[in-house]
């Protein structure tokens, strides 16, 4: 039936295989739309790698960290407009036109950026992916839920975010296949154009969300599709549920205003909204500040930080990472109706709070015990190819090759052992030629370190911290906390307040690892999580296994948190069910 968010649990998914085994057309509609979340995911990922090969080919990309920075947030930035505007492309134009049109927009930032002969250019194509992104990411999943029966809706919508997951992971191998392929980020980037002209030519073939079609008065074509997606005896029962959801929908639209900022004032006036604003808001915004999108945007970049020089290797590594996120995702769907949403955030946080501290003391570890710079191996590739604030220095004895990669410079490797004192060299090609043609190991961003094994693992666990609680639980806390009326305008204000956050946290975390160092930067996100995890637990309730209007008068009295994970209404339950 129509309204409501319908969560998936085994019984679901098992509907839901054999209703498209029946019904094939139901799994083409949901596949088709479910692209969008591919492309979204592969979008947000294939920087990460591509970004290890652009900072080579573009000199400027490679020594100013805000330009690095900036290529990569401003998909996040598109992705804040792309959003607000397929909201006013959704309600006007349907569903169908805003996927076309963000298809449209990935295969244009696709060959904008794959042919980008200047950092401006990247840029601009990230930006155009960045309004896609923003596109797909309401669209996608609103199609799928619109033109999905009831019973398996939960199940297919939430493959949608399997897809984000996937195309993330996705992104990461085909970045490791075209590593050694003349141009390869080129055509790392450039490979997002394939699946977005894919989508393009399977939506043409597709019809308009149903729903969309009854609000506009297109009964007869609503009909016609719902009669391709029920059995012949149910479709008279959707109709009418449809009918009565859309009348309501109206009537509430009336209520609390035409104009954006009637909405905001009808929003902010009532005191249940607002205490479901703080829990919606506060969630999303813990999510990005714990720099997730770090790991997820700089995680090759991380892994070269934590000593391993080879772009292929640091890649191959960053797999890992990227794997385990997808398979969080399957984790949460398991266990966050079973344990609830409150108990599975907070634990998420303490592990993610104890993976980010204990990161910050191994690449404390790391700088610390670095090799040390040695003035005859630096003198052996000549004077001119010595860094010059190491000749500069007055106490050249006390560096080492955190202090030359810190200074602009390179760390050359000892030949005989990487951990032995090495060479500080002036970054350029004809010297890292010199270098490696010696058999040796270049260093520009991080250095050899018996404890960057540590420091993967320690990644690894951080994703699984993450993965099924704060990975997750945020979006369905923010389907669940608003009354019925208000679910458009409050997902929509949280929505933003992520999407913000996360561009904060992408366009800032290079300059921090140069400002705060690698320790310090993960530290910095561990008082950011410990800020969050305080703000979850004395302003998120429980929502597991309530109504809508169960949630709504737990609101209207205020929330007061218990002494662990739940809230009091959890107390009462579990003393009425025993």
């Amino acid at each position: 039936m129509e309204g409501g968010v319908v969560k998936p649990d085994k019984t679901e998914f098992t509907e839901c295989w054999r209703t498209s085994w029946q019904t094939p057309y139901i799994m083409r509609l949901a596949f088709s739309a479910g692209i969008g979340g591919l492309l979204f995911g592969y979008d947000t990922g294939v920087i990460s790698g591509a970004l290890l090969y652009i900072r080579d080919d573009f000199k400027a990309v490679y020594n100013h960290t805000w330009l690095q920075e900036t290529i990569v947030s401003m998909a996040v930035a598109g992705a804040i407009f792309g959003a607000a505007f397929g909201g006013l492309i959704n309600d006007k134009y349907g569903r169908k036109i805003s996927i076309l049109l963000a298809d449209l927009l990935f295969f244009v930032g696709a060959v904008v950026m794959a042919a980008s002969v200047a950092p401006w250019m990247l840029i601009i194509g990230r930006v155009f992916v960045g309004l896609g992104v923003g596109m797909a990411s309401m669209t996608s999943p609103l199609y799928i839920s619109e033109t999905s029966p009831a019973r398996i809706r939960g199940a297919l919508v939430s493959t949608n975010g399997l897809l984000i997951t996937g195309g993330q992971f996705l992104s990461y191998l085909i970045n490791l296949a075209f590593t050694k392929a003349p141009g390869t980020w080129r055509w790392m980037l450039g490979v997002a154009g394939i699946p977005a002209v894919v989508q393009f030519f399977l939506m043409l073939s597709l019809p308009e969300s149903p729903r969309w079609l009854y609000r506009q008065d297109k009964v007869k074509e609503a009909r016609a599709i719902l009669e391709k997606i029920y059995p012949a005896n149910e479709v008279e029962e959707e109709i009418k549920a449809l009918q009565v959801s859309v009348e309501a929908e109206k009537a509430d639209e009336g209520s609390i205003g035409d104009g954006f900022f009637s909405k905001l004032r009808s929003v902010w006036g009532n005191i249940v909204v607002r205490r479901g604003l703080y829990a919606g808001v506060t969630v999303q915004v813990a999510q990005q500040f714990v720099g997730i999108n770090t790991v997820m945007y700089y995680s090759p970049t991380i892994v070269q930080l934590a000593g391993f020089a080879s772009k292929q290797t640091a890649m191959a590594l960053s797999l890992i990472t990227s794997g385990l996120n997808a398979v969080g995702s399957i984790v949460s769907m398991a266990f966050v109706d079973r344990y609830g949403r409150r108990k599975l955030m907070i634990i998420s946080m303490f592990g993610i709070i104890t993976c980010l501290i204990a990161l910050s003391v191994v690449f404390n570890q790391a700088s610390e015990h670095s090799p040390r710079i040695s003035s005859l191996e630096s003198l052996h590739f000549g004077s001119n190819s010595t860094c010059h604030k190491y000749m500069e220095t007055s106490q050249p004895l006390s560096w080492n090759c955190m202090s030359c990669v810190t200074s602009k410079c390179a760390f050359c490797a000892n030949g005989n052992s990487i951990y032995q004192p090495g060479a500080c060299l002036a970054v350029t090609d004809a010297v890292e030629g010199m270098c490696k043609g010696e058999h040796r190991t270049w260093y520009t961003k991080g250095c050899p370190s018996k404890f960057g094994f540590f420091a993967v693992m320690l990644l690894g666990l951080y994703i699984v911290s993450y993965s099924p609680g704060m990975g997750t639980a945020p979006w369905i806390v923010n389907s669940e906390i608003y009354p019925l009326k208000y679910r458009g305008i409050g997902g929509g204000i949280a929505a933003v307040a992520n999407w913000v956050s996360n561009l904060i946290v992408s366009e800032t975390f290079l300059t921090l690892t140069e400002v705060l160092g690698s320790s310090g930067t993960f530290l910095l996100f561990a008082g950011f999580s410990t800020l969050g995890l305080i703000a979850i637990y004395f302003l998120v309730p429980e929502t597991k296994g309530l109504k809508f209007e169960e949630v709504e008068k737990m609101l209207e009295k205020g929330f007061r948190p218990k002494l662990c994970c739940g809230s009091r209404r959890d107390v009462e339950e579990d003393h009425v069910n025993k």
